[in-house]
């Protein structure tokens, strides 16, 4: 399903490093930071002082992130004195300007609506790593960096990381999910149902040809029925209102939040466990997953077989292998660690783009082994690419165990 182009939603966007001064109150009698000539010249405009709506946006170490909404301020500092222009942005004070330090990554973008995205990530971080494969683009000092933006398609990895901006592309094709969801209603089937109804669906799509390419063409698929689903169940409820006898209830409409977050949330991960069996499946791979092992833990899935591991000696057996599932690693990539403790080298699967190289080092030395679809991988660095495995490279690797 094809989503357009980065530049059909962004009209422009500049990166730098902050300086203290832009950073932080006490080294600055205001909150702002000066822009360059590409940037009003491509998306900011220097017409005259304009205000904009704002999106700030703190992405946090591990992507622990929020936003808030404000204003700022575009305005010219030497307006009246002749060629003496000093642009300047304006910006009050706020939860994520207050978590912002020196050295953190200010990227500030201009959707097509001209509001503006005040997205902050520190240096280093995987949320930097992302923005920067996104926009195409790299701090390069304390100074705006703006070049015109890229062509970048709005593949999965794309779209992954817009989503943690709180922006979600439009559906291409919203007719032919609505006839495919049609058959549901007001309802959502189990994530069981709905992962096989988005293989089904996709006739073409088979793992035998391209497991990587299946993989991410069946989450892509159901990814958007279960959106286009939501958006009726959800347009519905919010058209029913949230009111109570005494008046507005608050605590249904912030519990009815909670749960739409969190069934989204817990369907990824399902989901994701879903397709990848349905590979393994394709393919005659040997496994067993959720299979108990020591202390009650339950890796996703066990290789060759939960009979073959329960009688391998403690220090292992060649045959044996394992493969955790996470859509996103977060700091949750240290759960898959403590499974599984037959097998020393483990495997962890991940749909998660460009995770920075200080984390993937923490997993080298715990002996992880990321594996990522072969889509994914053009946002991770070359010394990184080097390192990970295809969905493909581990069904072989097992397959010769």
């Amino acid at each position: 399903m094809k989503y357009g182009q980065l530049r059909d939603y962004f009209a422009g966007v500049g990166v730098k490093r902050l300086s203290a001064v832009d950073a932080e109150p006490l080294r600055s009698n205001q909150h702002e930071v000066g822009t360059t000539r590409d940037m009003r010249e491509r998306f900011l405009g220097d017409a005259g002082t304009e205000r904009f709506g704002v999106s700030y946006v703190w992405m946090g170490l591990e992507q622990d992130g929020f936003s808030v909404p404000g204003e700022a301020t575009h305005y010219d500092a030497r307006v009246r004195i002749p060629d003496r222009s000093e642009w300047r942005l304006y910006y009050p004070a706020n939860p994520v300007t207050d978590a912002m330090r020196e050295g953190d990554t200010l990227f500030l973008a201009m959707d097509r609506s001209r509001r503006l995205y005040f997205i902050v990530a520190p240096q280093g971080s995987t949320s930097e790593r992302q923005l920067s494969w996104l926009f195409g683009i790299s701090p390069s000092g304390r100074t705006f960096v703006a070049p015109a933006l890229t062509d970048r398609e709005l593949d999965y990895a794309a779209r992954f990381i817009l989503g943690e901006l709180g922006i979600e592309p439009e559906d291409r094709d919203p007719d032919t999910l609505d006839r495919i969801i049609e058959p549901y209603g007001r309802s959502f089937p189990t994530t069981a149902e709905f992962s096989s109804l988005a293989r089904d669906t996709l006739p073409g799509v088979r793992a035998k040809d391209d497991p990587d390419a299946a993989l991410i063409a069946w989450i892509e698929h159901e990814e958007a029925l279960f959106r286009r689903l939501e958006r009726r169940i959800v347009a519905e409820r919010i058209e029913q209102g949230f009111v109570a006898e005494y008046g507005t209830d608050v605590n249904a409409f912030i519990g009815f939040s909670l749960s739409v977050q969190n069934r989204r949330k817990a369907r990824m991960g399902q989901s994701l466990e879903n397709h990848v069996e349905a590979v393994f499946r394709s393919l005659g791979v040997r496994y067993a997953r959720g299979a108990v092992t020591e202390n009650n833990q339950r890796p996703d899935f066990l290789f060759p077989s939960i009979e073959a591991y329960r009688v391998a000696p403690a220090t292992g057996a060649p045959c044996l292998a394992m493969l955790g599932v996470k859509s996103t690693c977060k700091d949750r990539w240290r759960q898959v660690l403590t499974e599984a403790s037959k097998i020393p080298d483990k495997h962890l699967l991940t749909l998660e783009p460009g995770i920075s190289e200080q984390q993937t080092g923490q997993m080298i030395s715990s002996r992880l082994q990321l594996v990522v679809p072969q889509a994914i991988q053009d946002t991770y660095t070359a010394v990184q690419r080097a390192w990970l495995l295809t969905l493909g490279d581990f069904i072989r690797d097992i397959g010769h165990r």
